[in-house]
C-alpha cells in the first residue's frame, strides 16, 4: 500500500477490562489478548508491514497481583513456542527490547531460543517488548555509552545507537487499544514524531480490518516532522 507505515508500534490495551465487562477472571482477557497479538501479527506480516513492536509486559506491571504476572509469563512462554512454525512459514524474524536480565530465566530462555531460530528469516520483525519501559531504555543506553566511551560528551545520536534495537527505524505509528489517551511509558525516545491513532475498542476485540483503519489514518496524514510544508 502507498505511504504505508514500516515500523507500527501497538500497546495492546484493555485485556483485563474487557474479561470483567464479561464477568471473567482478567487472566481470561490475557488469553485473548494473546489469539489477538497472533491474529494481528499475521494480518501486519500480510499487509507489508515491516517492524511490528508489541508492548507486551512493561516495567510497572510487575506492581500486579503475582498469580497476574505468572500468568502473562507463561502466555510470552507459550506464544513463543507455538508460533515457530508459523514464523517459519512466513519468514518472521523475533526481535526483543526491554530488560531481559530481570526476566525469570526460563523466559530468558524461551525469548533467546525464538531469537536465534528466526534470525535468519527476512520477513516481517515482531520486536516483543517485554519488562520494557522507555524511560529505563534510555538510562540503559545512556549506561551502556558511559562503559564503551568514558569522559566523552553525549548527543542524540549517541543515545541512539545504545538502544535496544538501533538498527530499527523509528515507528511512524503508534496503535493504543482500550481508549486511552497517553503512551505510558512506551518507546519514548523513538515515538518523538510518531503518528497516534487511539482505539475505543479492546485489545481482544482487534481484527485485520482495525489495523487496516489505522493504517488508512495513517495513510491521510501529513507529516512535517515540525517544519512547514512546501508547495
Amino acid at each position: 500500500m502507498e505511504k504505508s507505515p514500516s515500523h507500527i508500534g501497538i500497546i495492546m490495551d484493555g485485556n483485563g477490562r474487557w474479561a470483567e465487562k464479561r464477568g471473567l477472571i482478567r487472566t481470561q482477557g490475557h488469553l485473548e489478548g494473546l489469539k489477538t497479538a497472533k491474529r494481528i501479527v499475521k494480518a501486519a506480516s500480510e499487509l507489508g508491514v515491516k517492524y511490528l513492536t508489541l508492548y507486551a509486559f512493561s516495567t510497572e506491571n510487575w506492581k500486579r497481583a503475582s498469580e497476574e504476572v505468572s500468568f502473562i509469563m507463561n502466555l510470552v512462554k507459550q506464544y513463543l513456542r507455538a508460533e515457530f512454525e508459523f514464523s517459519r512459514q512466513n519468514r518472521i524474524r523475533t526481535r526483543y527490547a526491554g530488560d531481559m536480565a530481570a526476566l525469570p530465566p526460563d523466559i530468558q530462555k524461551e525469548l533467546r531460543q525464538s531469537i536465534e531460530d528466526t534470525g535468519s528469516f527476512d520477513g516481517m520483525q515482531v520486536i516483543l517488548a517485554i519488562n520494557y519501559g522507555g524511560r529505563d531504555e534510555i538510562v540503559r543506553s545512556v549506561r551502556k555509552f558511559y562503559q564503551n566511551n568514558q569522559g566523552m560528551n553525549i548527543s542524540e545520536k549517541d543515545i541512539s545507537l545504545y538502544l535496544d534495537n538501533p538498527d530499527i527505524p523509528d515507528p511512524d505509528l503508534i496503535i493504543r487499544t482500550a481508549g486511552e489517551y497517553r503512551t505510558s511509558n512506551f518507546l519514548l525516545w523513538q515515538g518523538a514524531y510518531s503518528e497516534l491513532y487511539i482505539s475505543e475498542k479492546m485489545w481482544p476485540e482487534w481484527e485485520k480490518e482495525d489495523l487496516e483503519e489505522a493504517i488508512a489514518s495513517f495513510q491521510n496524514r501529513e507529516r512535517r516532522y515540525g517544519g512547514i510544508k512546501t508547495r
